[in-house]
This record gives C-alpha cells, sequence and structure tokens, in this order.
C-alpha cells in the first residue's frame, strides 16, 4: 500500500513536469503564429485599393453649384493689379466684365472652365439653363474686348502670368473639344483673348532663363502643361515646339528631386510632380521613363507612400491652399499610372490624396470653394481613366 501511494506522488509529479513542459515549449510557437497572422493581416492591409469617389452626375451637380454661385459674384476680391493712374481705380466688373467673380481672376477663369466640362460630360446637369446663360452673359464678344483691353494696358504685361493664363488656355481648350453650338459662340467670342495669351507665352519663354519651382500661382512647369495641352489639341506647332524646347532646357538634366520637402506650407501645386507632369508630356515614353528613375526613382517602389498635405485652418485663404496640393499631386500621380502600368501603385496614393480633401469642399467655405472645385474636377477626370482594383 506504501508502495503504491509513492508510485502514484511520482506519477503525479512526472504528470506535472511534463504538463509544465509541454506549456512553455507551446509558447512561443503560439507567439510565433500570432505574429504570422499580424503579418498577413497588415500585408493584405497595404494591398488593398482605396477607393475614390467618381464624378458621377451627383457629384457634378455639387461641384458645379460651387462656380455658378461665385462666378457673378463681384465682392469680396482680389484684383492683384498695378495702378498707373486714376482710371485704373475701378470695380472689378468694370476692368473685368468676363472674370470678375469668384475672388480673382484666374479663379473666375477656371470657375468657368469647371462648368463647361461638367456641361460637356453631363448634358442633364442641375440648371444647366442656367448655367448656360451665365456662360453667355460672361464670354461675350463686348465683355472680351474690354478684358483685351486690360491686358493691353502699359503695366500688364505680366498680369496673371503664367498661372491665369494656362486655365485660359484650358478654357479654349475645353470649349474647342466640346461639340454644342453654346460652345462654337463661346470659343469665337474668346478667341482674340485666346491668341493674346499665345503670343505672351511665345514672347516670355525664351526670355525666362530661370524655370520658376514654387508651389504656388507662377510655377513654370505647371503653366507649361496647360498650354502645352491646348497647343496639342488646337494643333499649334509654334507654340507646342517652343513647350517642348523649353521644358528640355529647364528639367532634362534634373535629378532627385526633393520631395520629401514637400509641401511648403502655402503649396497648391508640386513643384517635383509638376515637372514630371510636363516631362510626361514632351518626351517619348521610353525617355520618360528614364528620366523619371533619376528625376524621382522612389515612385517605382510599389510600397512608396506620400503623406496628404494637412489643412489646420479651412478658412485662411493661404493654408487652404494645402487641399488644392492634394488634388494637383492626385492628377500628377494619376497621369503616371494611366500611361505606364508599373505605375500603376501610384494610384492609390493618389485616391488618397483627393479622400483626405474632397469631402472638404463644401458651400459655406468661400475661401477654398471658389476654387478648390476646378482642381477636384480635374482630378476626377484624370482619375476617370484609372481602373481601381
Amino acid at each position: 500500500m506504501i508502495a503504491s501511494t509513492k508510485t502514484l506522488a511520482t506519477l503525479k509529479k512526472i504528470s506535472y513536469f511534463l504538463l509544465l513542459c509541454l506549456f512553455v515549449q507551446c509558447q512561443p510557437k503560439a507567439k510565433e503564429e500570432k505574429s504570422e497572422n499580424e503579418t498577413t493581416k497588415n500585408t493584405k492591409t497595404t494591398n488593398v485599393s482605396t477607393k475614390i469617389a467618381t464624378l458621377s452626375l451627383a457629384e457634378a451637380n455639387r461641384l458645379a453649384a460651387l462656380p455658378l454661385h461665385c462666378m457673378q459674384e463681384e465682392y469680396p476680391n482680389k484684383l492683384n493689379q498695378t495702378i498707373g493712374s486714376e482710371e485704373d481705380l475701378q470695380s472689378p466688373k468694370a476692368l473685368h466684365p468676363a472674370f470678375y467673380g469668384c475672388f480673382d481672376w484666374h479663379s473666375s477663369v477656371h470657375g468657368h472652365w469647371s462648368l463647361v466640362t461638367l456641361l460637356k460630360q453631363f448634358p442633364n446637369l442641375e440648371n444647366s439653363a442656367e448655367i448656360r446663360e451665365k456662360l453667355a452673359e460672361n464670354i461675350s464678344k463686348e465683355n472680351i474686348e474690354i478684358e483685351i483691353l486690360y491686358f493691353k494696358g502699359k503695366y500688364n504685361k505680366s498680369f496673371e502670368r503664367t498661372y491665369g493664363w494656362a486655365w485660359l488656355l484650358k478654357l479654349a481648350e475645353e470649349l474647342h473639344t466640346w461639340d454644342d453650338p453654346l460652345a462654337r459662340e463661346l470659343e469665337m467670342n474668346l478667341q482674340p483673348m485666346t491668341d493674346i495669351i499665345v503670343q505672351g507665352y511665345l514672347d516670355f519663354l525664351p526670355k525666362l532663363n530661370y524655370p520658376i519651382r514654387v508651389g504656388e500661382h507662377t510655377n513654370t512647369a505647371f503653366g507649361l502643361t496647360f498650354a502645352y495641352d491646348y497647343a496639342k489639341t488646337v494643333e499649334n506647332a509654334a507654340l507646342k515646339s517652343l513647350i517642348e524646347q523649353r521644358a528640355k532646357d529647364f528639367y532634362m538634366s534634373d535629378e532627385n528631386c526633393p520631395i520629401s520637402w514637400e509641401p511648403s506650407g502655402f503649396d497648391f501645386l508640386s513643384p517635383c510632380l509638376e515637372e514630371a507632369d510636363i516631362m510626361r508630356r514632351i518626351l517619348s515614353k521610353e525617355d520618360f521613363k528614364t528620366w523619371l528613375n533619376k528625376f524621382l526613382p522612389q515612385l517605382a517602389n510599389k510600397d512608396f507612400q506620400l503623406a496628404q498635405g494637412k489643412v489646420s485652418d479651412r478658412t485662411d485663404g493661404k493654408l487652404v491652399h494645402l487641399d488644392g496640393v492634394n488634388f494637383s499631386r492626385a492628377w500628377c500621380l494619376y497621369g503616371i499610372a494611366n500611361e505606364f502600368t508599373e505605375y500603376a501603385h501610384l494610384k492609390n496614393v493618389a485616391n488618397e490624396h483627393i479622400n483626405y480633401s474632397l469631402p472638404s469642399i463644401v458651400d459655406d467655405n468661400y475661401e477654398g470653394t471658389h476654387w478648390l472645385g476646378s482642381f477636384a474636377i480635374y482630378a476626377l477626370n484624370t482619375a476617370a481613366n484609372v481602373q481601381v482594383d
């Protein structure tokens, strides 16, 4: 009986020891399995595509309301003019009867572009009759003649150079490609001013010794990009050839653009990506890929990330620029992803930028809504050719 008790006790100790060993041995394995699961989960999260809003009829109606509201709203207004005499002290509408609304001249111009491009895509747009009426009122032959007088003024040779110039040519291009009787009328009315802007580029670009590499209005790459689109569309060989040559002069030898320095506090354009946007247009596909690999080699990395520009105060007209940088970055990235399958991963980065800023374009924030809608529309139009996984 005593022997049996000892044996039983010994067996209990052995069993306890075996269970303890089994427990200890299992712990690293359990942790390893958990780690593997977490890694798999994280990998799946990384590879999931980020979807964006499409330019549906509902979204088009929402964005069209912004320029429709302000295209004939004269104040507040920023004229950006040089006063040469008392004759220059006139109201915005007197000086710019076509493009006096939406706070400043260039915002008014691309507000008109927004309405034209939305009408082209959505003929059944809400308020389409009102939009067409206001477009005809503003871009009349008489109004454009007065706008031309301003541009011919002694102190106005550089007015809106080249940001406003670029948007004027984008508006002219949009009218040219719109198959509608109203478009023919507006294009004809606008043509004398379009010709002045084209001549402005032809006169200015040969004299520009160095590109302007900033994230705001005077950025040379942006000014060249929209002008190039216009020249290519209407087959203006002189303008097209000059832009090709000047872009190569300015940017062909550039390498390792410091995109990690971006954005600056007031940027609404990316100096690095805008440069890539014009070079993508003027170079052959093979030459562009070679150039891009030297200019922004990190874009080829499938895990490339770019943090969105963060806006701290959307009631501040300068700080809200960073919503604009998100849209303009997006259209540059989509342009590359659309054309080169090996850069398709950039569409997710672009999607994230749009998703950050698009919900914030609301009617009650005039500091941003007088211009950001145009940027959103252009970005969404560029995204339309991207297949979201």
